[in-house]
């Protein structure tokens, strides 16, 4: 990349463009978690979280894409506390309103 960037720099105008390529291209091109969020949430709001809740972030939408529904997805993250549980219980819902918290569904 550097190699066609003028002067042989790359900028910030740059790895904005690469971003927003990999975007294009679709979630499968983004490397880091912070490219994933960012996709998703956008850049305000990625700069006013926490390094903690980024990770826990991109993990849980890494475990959502791997699922076919938010039930599947739920089941695979709630795992452990749903064996701890007597009562009947909904992952699906307890995942929503995680994902809520982002504004994601």
């Amino acid at each position: 990349m550097a190699t066609f960037a003028a002067g042989g720099r790359i900028t910030e105008a740059i790895t904005a463009e690469i971003l927003r390529l990999r975007r294009l291209r679709g979630t499968q091109a983004a490397t880091s978690h912070d490219d994933i969020l960012e996709a998703l949430v956008g850049e305000a709001r990625l700069a006013e979280m926490d390094l903690f809740d980024r990770l826990q972030l991109a993990a849980t939408i890494n475990v959502c894409r791997r699922y076919a529904s938010l039930s599947a997805a739920g089941r695979a993250l709630f795992a452990a506390s749903r064996a701890a549980k007597t009562g009947p219980t909904n992952d699906a819902d307890r995942l929503r309103k995680y994902l809520s918290r982002f504004d994601l569904d």
